[in-house]
């Protein structure tokens, strides 16, 4: 197998990828620093792939700040959208799978049953437009490709749900969390493994895939789960989205149908929370004073 580029590194995603890279002695994953790979630059492109000439392109990156994507259009479009042409374009003429990860948050939110891949897309925010904008254009160009629409990521890695609730829950004797937006925590080194199964078996049912943890919850549910799995006693409150208003909308509901990644791809996907269990865990073990 050919080397495996990966585009993003430094972010959640990528560093799980290394993490579970470095587990399964995954030879060729080319992790590459952000001022080497930039997207937006087909001249620097150009040049690593002619230099590593991979069989497999991992793009993390993305501009994922939500709120401020709402002031910051044009950027977000560049990266979620414009740097997807440029990687599909090389991905093409090299030869190279294109793995392209997106967003729950192309839905509306307004369905009550899961969703699949095939389902009508309306996103409601700006991020959610240039991330489902940075999906279509892919098969303009090559048709060897895997889009995998993830959800609510978190790890050990990186700022994330997970940790901040920890860190609030030690700060504070209250906090209030959002109930009416249901979906699916997605544990990022599990997306991980589900990534690198994909390359490992050579597996080429390419397309549209749905990948999240098994399950449904609430955002307050989840943050009652992290503080019972980390024994933190703080006071939790459900609040409503109206009484905790952000310049972007967030889709209320936005559970994904595995069904098509579990046979098509062949992954075995743990419940959210035996995978939160496995992540606290981890995150209480780092936490430990050195002896």
């Amino acid at each position: 197998m050919g080397s495996i580029l990966v585009f993003g590194a430094s972010g959640q995603l990528g560093q799980c990828l290394a993490h579970v890279a470095r587990e399964r002695n995954t030879p060729e994953m080319v992790f590459l620093p952000e001022e080497q790979a930039n997207i937006l630059n087909p001249a620097g492109l150009q040049e690593l792939f002619a230099h590593y000439r991979p069989a497999y392109c991992i793009n993390c990156a993305a501009y994922t700040a939500v709120d401020k994507a709402e002031d910051e259009v044009e950027l977000a479009r560049k990266v979620n959208r414009d740097g997807v042409v440029n990687l599909s374009r090389i991905c093409a003429e090299y030869g190279t799978t294109l793995i392209q990860i997106s967003t729950d948050f192309v839905f509306a939110g307004t369905s009550n049953q899961p969703l699949v891949e095939t389902d009508e897309t309306a996103p409601i925010s700006v991020y959610g437009l240039t991330k489902l904008e940075g999906e279509q254009v892919i098969a303009e160009y090559t048709n060897q490709y895997f889009i995998l629409r993830t959800s609510w990521l978190y790890s050990e890695y990186a700022g994330n749900f997970v940790k901040t609730m920890r860190k609030l829950g030690h700060d504070r004797d209250e906090l209030r969390v959002i109930w009416d937006q249901l979906g699916t925590p997605t544990y990022a080194i599990d997306l991980a493994g589900c990534i690198l199964s994909i390359i490992e078996t050579g597996n080429q049912q390419y397309g549209l895939y749905h990948y999240s943890n098994e399950g449904v919850t609430s955002w307050y549910d989840f943050a009652v789960a992290i503080f019972e799995l980390s024994n933190i006693a703080v006071r939790t409150i459900p609040i409503r989205t109206a009484e905790y208003p952000t310049k972007a909308t967030r889709p209320p509901y936005s559970v994904m149908d595995k069904t098509k990644a579990k046979t098509q791809l062949g992954v075995a996907i743990p419940h959210w929370r035996e995978s939160l269990k496995v992540c606290i865990s981890r995150l209480s073990a780092q936490e430990q004073p050195a002896a």
